[in-house]
């Protein structure tokens, strides 16, 4: 198969599909892979790179769409992208459709096969490919957060951790899942006072086995939420519904009740938002003021360290990259379960069940689209 690899354009995205090491893997399978020029530059990665890899170098992107029997990225298309892609085509990357009509549009039109990195699943019932992006998201909220609640920035002038004779910042954390606690590693290395609000108690087992009494496990209920965030220096929304919206957990009402100062991080932006205050952000201008609450929501936050978030993103895709260049995308997912679950459009039908119902589009099921007789 011909693997193409275009150079991310979204606001300050440095990261890249495939770094040189996992083009020589392909390489070494017999597949050939076409990369647009500077790919790989935001993360120190030259031309000669990945033509040292095996790789073929390409002027613009426009020639690696108009090749590539697959085209493997990192963000959801964008709008000049989208019309890139072709009939037959496949798309493997982060999609995050949920909140996104004129990318689902768009997806639809082009025929495309379009495979979301984060509803592909795994044998433990995990997001494989979500999980090494949320690991640094979540530990990057507490650095944002924390910066976020400098005075310069508009937020209290409060130090994450305190010093001695001086109480710490109070964070909470609204989901206890790879984000949430990744999120509390930071904030507890940091010395604040810990706050995880979860609806599974295994979850909040699983936390306070790890964290022991360094943190507050609470479980989560609207009055719950509500009295953990009206007290809170710090709020990261760290919720997800795979593959659909993100549940609006914090109220425009709740906002303004915040002390005044506070800040929040919303985590789950890229579905939506889980604070009803929350719009999309970029690293160029990461922040705004609602109601004296500082709110950060940058859309692609690991991008901000696209050199260990690509490493870990590739460590995690790799896998599934061969299994669809070896195999082709029909075959790969008549044969894998988890891969046919990252099946989100095809061919012009949606076929992931929350997009098409948050949209009002039909859903025609994966595995009716591909003849698949897998059992979920």
């Amino acid at each position: 198969m011909l693997i193409g690899v275009p150079k991310e354009i979204k606001n300050h995205e440095y990261r890249v599909g495939m770094v040189p090491g996992s083009v020589r893997e392909l390489t070494q399978h017999g597949h050939q892979v076409i990369v647009e020029t500077l790919a790989g530059s935001g993360i120190g990665f030259s031309d000669a790179d990945y033509v040292a890899a095996g790789a073929k170098v390409l002027g613009s992107a426009a020639e690696v769409f108009a090749q590539a029997d697959m085209i493997v990225k990192v963000k959801e298309p964008q709008a000049i992208e989208r019309a890139r892609l072709r009939e037959g085509q496949v798309l493997f990357t982060y999609l995050h459709l949920a909140p996104d009509l004129p990318q689902t549009e768009d997806l639809i039109k082009s025929g495309a096969t379009c495979i979301a990195y984060e509803t592909v699943t795994a044998n433990n019932g995990g997001l494989p490919l979500l999980a090494p992006m949320s690991e640094v998201a979540g530990r990057m909220s507490i650095q944002a957060g924390a910066t976020a609640l400098q005075k310069a920035n508009g937020g209290r002038g409060m130090l994450l951790g305190g010093v001695p004779g001086v109480a710490p910042a109070k964070v909470v954390i609204l989901g206890g899942g790879v984000v949430g606690a990744n999120a509390a590693l930071m904030a507890v290395g940091m010395g604040a006072r810990v706050i995880v609000l979860d609806r599974n108690v295994d979850v909040l087992r699983r936390l306070v086995a790890q964290f022991g009494t360094r943190i507050e496990p609470v479980f989560s209920s609207h009055d719950a939420v509500e009295s953990a965030v009206l007290t809170a220096d710090l709020v990261i929304g760290g919720v997800l519904i795979p593959g659909a919206a993100a549940p609006k957990l914090v109220s425009a009402a709740m906002v303004k009740r915040m002390k005044p100062g506070a800040a929040v991080v919303d985590v789950a932006i890229d579905q939506g938002g889980c604070f009803e205050t929350a719009h999309a952000t970029t690293h160029a201008d990461p922040t705004y003021i609602v109601d004296d609450v500082v709110h950060y929501c940058v859309a692609n936050m690991p991008g901000a360290v696209p050199r260990t978030s690509t490493f870990a993103l590739n460590n995690a895709t790799l896998p599934f990259i061969l299994e669809l260049a070896t195999k082709g995308a029909k075959r790969a997912m008549a044969e894998n379960i988890h891969l046919l679950r990252g099946l989100n459009v095809h061919a012009g039908k949606v076929t992931y069940q929350p997009v098409a119902e948050g949209f009002g589009f039909e859903y025609v099921p994966a595995r009716r689209r591909w003849g698949c007789k897998l059992s979920s």
